[in-house]
């Protein structure tokens, strides 16, 4: 039951959080194509702290020097309706056809909804081969077989690829050593340096650095470089070109290597996470055509077929999706892909009991629904809340965040905390919370063990691009995001997220109160626990 306060004291609460919310929104760059829960074209958000360059005099002569800069854009002054998600609309079949049924095997991360939106299908239509009862929400277990109507036409390759935890940073990856994978292949990109989050780094540190924020497997990151640039075996120094756009992704804001990862890592994730949502199902080239993509793949492949589509159109796309295409390079730098793989949901899971992530008795704003995680806008598994102020803008807060879950503290920096639940020191496997914005004074220390509730730090401004204190949360499971509104919903308190139609819009939902989300923190945001 949510707190009634007094009139006054109701009063003072309110302005102080509209005045909390002026400029509460993360600062962002809009990008082409986010895919998130909802589908809809999204924001980026990088979420590293802006570096000052280094003297031309600093700079070694085999380093290009790149730093990306970011804008802040406008965000809604009001609170957006919800909007309910709805499958696409069923195939019409000609009157008195019998259409062929299908048969599919249900894969760790598949929900019915996302299985019938790829189908073509509605949840309704689905059944299994005994008539059993399957689940409305949630995740289907795997292996379940799902039996439904043949809707679809033509539809693109259906090979697998690589299995889901080859492109998130899994269980299977978390000794992987970058640094001296690289070394042992003796390639440029053990030479290559460039000035990242306030130093100068070398290549393995910079890929390293880039699929531990994004939470994207570092052996498919340097599968894809050698697959565009041979960096990982080929020791010659590239050209000019090469250097400032080593993947191809010719932007001013993505120059260097760093850059180049972090749009390579929000592109795969941009094809994983709308497939698990089920907000993906065709492919757009950039010569105008389209491809609707076979149901039947997993979203490890969706993610490389998505990222080779916005590079190569036909032949050349068809080639690297080939045998003798990107996964040939893949192999002969790791082995055979399904040796690694790692089901990331186990049947039955379900999220770990989380409290709301500030102190009992104290009024915030729930400022950001639905959005992205880490890197734009990719998985939209992060929601924000900002803390009660009487100033505006980045202003130090004396509010505390509190651990929604007990966990060991494995990462505390640059505005960072990750919480690992399991406890065994690894934020690539079981749950994880990521905490951003957490000022380093009175953050808590890496190493620590808290309990549910127990302090975390102050929300402000660090670790990110932001134009007002507040905190960003998020989940990860097994190294993958957890999408907010998705299968496993973001609870906290009791309070379960809704996406809007946008990322940032959206609604905490308890029985038949709703909390809507908005920057302006007005009276609708208002929460506490």
């Amino acid at each position: 039951m949510r707190r009634t306060l007094p009139p006054h004291r109701l009063f003072l609460v309110f302005s102080l959080l509209f005045l909390a919310g002026l400029a509460c929104s993360r600062a962002d760059v809009p990008s082409e194509g986010g895919i998130g829960t909802g589908g809809e074209p999204a924001q980026p958000a990088l979420p590293t702290q802006a570096a000052t360059p280094l003297p031309p005099s600093a700079i070694p002569s085999v380093s290009p020097t790149i730093e990306a800069t970011q804008a802040a854009t406008a965000t809604p002054e009001a609170p957006e309706p919800v909007a309910s998600p709805t499958a696409p609309p069923t195939p019409t079949i000609p009157l008195g056809s019998s259409p062929d049924t299908v048969t599919y095997e249900a894969q760790p991360g598949d929900s019915l909804r996302a299985v019938a939106i790829r189908f073509g299908v509605v949840p309704g239509d689905i059944t299994t081969p005994g008539g059993g009862p399957l689940p409305s929400a949630g995740l289907v277990n795997p292996g379940t077989i799902l039996v439904m109507p043949r809707r679809l036409g033509a539809t693109g390759p259906a090979d697998r690829l690589v299995p889901d935890s080859e492109i998130v940073f899994s269980p299977n990856a978390a000794d992987f050593d970058v640094a001296s994978f690289v070394a042992e292949r003796g390639g440029y990109l053990g030479r290559y340096q460039e000035y990242v989050g306030g130093r100068m780094r070398r290549g393995p540190e910079v890929l390293a650095m880039v699929a531990r924020d994004n939470s994207v497997n570092p052996r498919i990151l340097l599968a894809l470089l050698e697959y565009q640039t041979g960096w990982v075996s080929k020791p010659d120094r590239p050209l000019a070109a090469i250097l400032k756009y080593p993947l191809g992704h010719s932007n001013a804001q993505d120059q260097g290597l760093f850059r180049q990862l972090t749009w390579a890592a929000n592109e795969l994730g941009n094809g994983y996470y709308g497939w698990r949502a089920g907000a993906l199902t065709e492919l757009a080239f950039a010569d105008g055509t389209t491809l609707r993509m076979a149901p039947e793949l997993n979203a490890g492949t969706v993610a490389l077929q998505y990222y080779f589509s916005k590079q190569v159109a036909g032949r050349q796309w068809a080639e690297a999706m080939s045998a003798n295409g990107f996964i040939a390079t893949y192999t002969r730098l790791h082995g055979e892909p399904f040796d690694y793989d790692y089901a990331i949901y186990e049947p039955g899971e379900t999220q770990p009991d989380m409290i709301l992530p500030f102190l009992p008795g104290h009024v915030w704003a729930y400022t950001g629904g639905p959005h992205g995680a880490w890197e734009r806008e990719s998985a939209w598994a992060a929601i924000d809340f900002a803390p009660p102020s009487l100033l505006t803008g980045c202003a130090p807060s004396e509010e505390w965040i509190a651990a929604s879950a007990a966990g060991l503290v494995v990462r505390s920096e640059n505005g960072v905390v990750i919480l690992d639940l399991d406890g065994d020191g690894r934020e690539q496997t079981g749950w994880d919370l990521l905490y951003l914005h957490v000022a380093g004074d009175g953050r808590v220390r890496e190493g620590a063990f808290v309990e549910q509730g127990d302090l975390i730090g102050h929300p402000s401004c660090e670790g990110g691009v932001a134009t007002g204190t507040h905190l960003h949360l998020a989940r990860k499971y097994n190294g993958e995001w957890v999408l907010a509104d998705g299968p496993l919903p973001f609870n906290l308190s009791g309070w379960v997220a809704q996406a809007g139609a946008k990322p940032y819009q959206g609604a905490l939902v308890k029985g038949e109160e709703q909390i809507l989300a908005c920057p302006c923190a007005s009276a609708e945001t208002r929460i506490s626990r």
